[in-house]
């Protein structure tokens, strides 16, 4: 199964006043049937007890539940460093490093990274949809 790497600020909460992105659940839920989905965010560190403390402040019971799944990885300095590059995967960031681009296009996956803009409302609806147009 493809794996699935999600970072939290700027992906599924917002950066200002920290919500909970619009049409979230459509997103998590599309993201937990269709990948094996990994935390790749600096409030994981190879522990997701962290991530759903901090998401718990932000987010309902009913995604609570569905992100329980989601499992941590652990990288140091560049968040490249958890992503297994042999494998089929997607990363959803808003704003990646420079290195983490040059590590990506280093291993022939420039073209995994989907770069979240929540300035767009519906942005979640058009990665779903860019997702799945790509897999048709």
């Amino acid at each position: 199964m493809r794996k699935a790497y999600i970072d939290i600020d700027g992906v599924i909460l917002t950066k200002r006043n920290t919500l909970q992105a619009e049409g979230l659940h459509e997103f998590l839920d599309f993201l937990t049937k269709s990948f094996d989905c990994y935390w790749l965010t600096t409030h994981c560190k190879g522990d997701v007890k962290n991530v759903l403390e901090y998401l718990s402040k932000f987010l309902d019971d009913n995604i609570m539940g569905m992100i329980s799944t989601i499992k941590a990885t652990n990288w140091t300095t560049l968040k490249t460093e958890a992503i297994d590059m042999t494998n089929d995967f997607q990363w959803f960031d808003d704003y990646p490093l420079q290195a983490e681009i040059e590590q990506l296009k280093l291993n022939g996956k420039l073209d995994n990274l989907i770069i979240v803009n929540l300035d767009n409302k519906v942005e979640l609806q058009r990665v779903i949809k860019a997702i799945d147009f790509a897999d048709n």
